[in-house]
């Protein structure tokens, strides 16, 4: 079973239809929601990408250079759906999905994804010939996504397996007392390591079946306000 099966599944047979992520950015004054089915159907668009014009292989590595922002959650589940080894470090990953501060560094990978994280699906401008415009393309993959069989001491996130990942995920659940009820506001970034707030601030809400506010450019001075407004838990 692949990481995103084992934290996905689990949310959409509860209730596919509750928000599931809800994504600020203060820079740009947007606001998304996105249900756990609305949600899935993105990272099986983004899924069927990786593999049907990537090449995308359970095993193969997959950079991932991208701020915390609802795109990357779809990226990362989309990516380890394939059975991919998400890292971040692009020299010798077979992919690298990137946004336009990244692309320099993007280019050690032996291609690129680039991501212009644009609220209304415009495509990153200046991407270089060869590279792959996640905005442009991602739209007319299929909505559903067949995953390969997966062990689960498959490498998932740098050195973790797909179990180390998953029961770190729920552990930290518990000892941050996230439950299906719990909606968590977070500003913080997800760096890609098996522990941290990766983990903390979007693997463990799912691994509870809970419900994540992300916020990005954060205004401080209004968080507590916003957190009352969305009903959440401020981290």
């Amino acid at each position: 079973m692949t990481v995103t099966d084992a934290l996905l599944a689990p949310v959409l047979a509860a209730d596919p239809r509750r928000p599931l992520i809800t994504f600020y950015d203060d820079a740009t004054g947007e606001r998304l929601e996105f249900s756990g089915e609305t949600l899935a159907n993105w990272i099986a668009k983004t899924a069927n990408l990786l593999r049907d014009e990537c090449d995308v292989e359970p095993g193969q590595r997959v950079a991932v250079l991208l701020p915390a922002h609802w795109q990357t959650a779809v990226a990362l589940l989309g990516a380890w759906w394939n059975g991919a080894v998400v890292v971040g470090d692009p020299a010798g990953a077979d992919v690298a999905l990137a946004d336009a501060e990244h692309l320099d560094a993007a280019a050690a990978a032996g291609l690129v994804v680039g991501f212009s994280l644009d609220a209304f699906g415009r495509p990153l401008a200046d991407l270089p010939g060869d590279a792959v415009d996640y905005a442009s393309e991602v739209r007319m993959h299929g909505d559903a996504f067949a995953p390969s069989p997966v062990p689960g001491d498959a490498p998932a996130l740098a050195d973790a397996s797909v179990d180390d990942v998953v029961g770190t995920a729920r552990r930290r659940a518990a000892e941050l007392g996230y439950d299906a009820g719990s909606r968590v506001l977070s500003t913080a970034d997800w760096p890609l390591t098996p522990d941290g707030d990766l983990v903390d601030g979007l693997l463990a809400v799912l691994a509870a079946g809970g419900s994540l506010v992300q916020v990005r450019h954060a205004d401080e001075a209004g968080l507590a306000r916003r957190a009352e407004t969305e009903r959440a838990t401020l981290r």
